[in-house]
């Protein structure tokens, strides 16, 4: 990953001749409960947290004799004990309905390699894990703030799915059959804080105003709709009021600059999602990119900023999803609190879900509950601490080693009113230049690269390396 600093030095010198207009006065809303004035909630794509976190200090990790057999009712046929992954460019896994139910194996789940290898496909990679190696960033800010090691999908299986559960407690309105009528009249999160006067955006990286429900793209006909479920109901489309509230990422940094962060954030990705092994470099860029410039605003004191995963993607984690309303949560992904409140590296317990993000929101802002999972959902408000003064910010900056060398960690702690100044700096010479503008908000696509080649099986005995 390309590190920080050379980075906020051309941000800064192109932002130096920039012209910067007063912002307007906020207009008053309805005030929150907590000192957490703004909620950022980006989700990402595809992953696991024993594929991210499994090695972190702490967490509930595989334990040492984690094997996965190759053919379940063959154990002699050997099996695959969790392996890292550093430096290779994995493909992603796809796995469909019928890999992640056999991986779920009834709650065994012992089912993550023979899922693929009973189609004929080579399960190896599901095994595959990463660590502060691969994942600097992400690890130096579990260093800082909270981790959270039971957090899980939604649901089992669907992106659309658990981004529905994302926005509004509830499974996808109408399943497949609705995605080209629309999702109709179930309500989301967003309607009600339409309702009550409260702030609130949907960032979306790459956002095409033309690609809804009744326009999707030719190339990729489910990529924004997908991403963006607001995307797929009428209101959200053809209400003006209402629409306004969908707009690109870039307008997330201009905000910041301005004092118009709102209230609630939802922030979608598109070519950062991390769905592929060579957009996870690009995955924390964005993240750093978001979560430094929140830091550098007049925000940050009352702000809590969380992302999390919108699916295991097929790849391993061993802890048996809890049964939430009769039915299994899907399997568990990373997600992290990024907070002046959130404790400093702690790695939370609680069993959490999306919908303890709408809980708290719910709570926060004095909403009514969209459904019974966000109504009777432990909130997120459980890894804040109110009764300590806000934490100042840290402005973590990682140096990426060579392979095998120990990764580089700096971290700047800023006062709030010179950080503002400088927030505002980097964000106008960010619109200033189209260049700029890409680099914050708007990476560009990455590139295509070869099929992956078939691997061969690592057959273990149950130790691992």
């Amino acid at each position: 990953m390309s590190g920080p600093r050379t980075v906020l030095a051309a941000l800064l010198l192109a932002a130096a001749g920039a012209t910067l207009a007063a912002s307007p006065a906020a207009a008053a809303e309805r005030g929150p409960a907590t000192p957490i004035r703004h909620f950022v909630f980006l989700m990402q794509g595809d992953r696991t947290f024993d594929n991210y976190f499994g090695t972190y200090p702490g967490v509930d990790a595989p334990p040492a004799d984690a094997c996965q057999a190759l053919v379940l009712t063959r154990p002699a046929n050997g099996c695959v004990r969790p392996f890292p992954l550093h430096g290779r460019a994995v493909n992603p896994l796809a796995p469909g309905r019928s890999v992640l139910d056999y991986q779920y194996a009834g709650g065994r789940m012992d089912g993550f390699v023979a899922g693929y290898l009973r189609q004929g496909r080579d399960g190896t990679n599901a095994m595959g894990y990463y660590d502060r190696r691969d994942l600097p960033y992400y690890w130096a800010v579990a260093d800082r703030y909270v981790l959270f090691d039971r957090f899980f999908a939604a649901a089992r299986y669907g992106n659309r799915t658990n981004r529905s559960f994302w926005v509004s407690g509830a499974p996808e309105p109408g399943g497949g059959a609705a995605r080209t009528a629309g999702y109709g009249d179930a309500p989301t999160i967003f309607d009600r804080l339409q309702e009550a006067g409260v702030s609130w955006k949907f960032y979306v990286e790459d956002y095409n105003p033309r690609e809804t429900f009744r326009a999707a793209s030719a190339t990729d006909p489910a990529a924004q709709t997908v991403r963006v479920p607001l995307l797929n109901y009428a209101r959200f489309v053809d209400r003006p009021d209402l629409r306004s509230h969908v707009v690109d990422l870039s307008q997330y940094y201009r905000d910041l600059a301005a004092g118009a962060l709102p209230a609630v954030a939802y922030v979608s990705s598109s070519g950062s999602s991390e769905r592929s092994a060579r957009s996870i470099e690009a995955g924390q860029e964005l993240v750093q990119r978001l979560l430094t410039q929140l830091m550098l605003s007049d925000a940050w004191p009352s702000s809590a900023f969380l992302w999390s995963y919108d699916g295991s993607g097929g790849w391993f984690d061993h802890v048996r999803p809890p049964v939430v309303g009769g039915r299994p949560l899907g399997f568990r992904v990373p997600a992290l609190l990024v907070s002046p409140y959130a404790a400093a590296g702690r790695v939370d317990h609680t069993t959490l879900d999306y919908t303890g993000a709408l809980r708290f929101v719910e709570e926060n802002w004095g909403l009514k509950p969209l459904t019974e999972r966000d109504a009777t959902a432990t909130s997120l408000a459980v890894a804040l601490d109110f009764r300590a003064q806000p934490r100042a910010p840290e402005l973590i900056q990682v140096d990426a080693p060579p392979p095998g060398a120990k990764v580089r960690v700096d971290i700047a702690y800023v006062a709030y009113v010179g950080a503002f100044l400088v927030a505002v700096l980097l964000t106008a010479g960010a619109a200033a230049s189209p260049w700029l503008r890409r680099r914050l908000g708007r990476p560009l696509p990455e590139p295509a690269g070869p099929p992956d080649p078939v691997e061969g099986h690592v057959v273990g005995t149950g130790r691992r390396p």
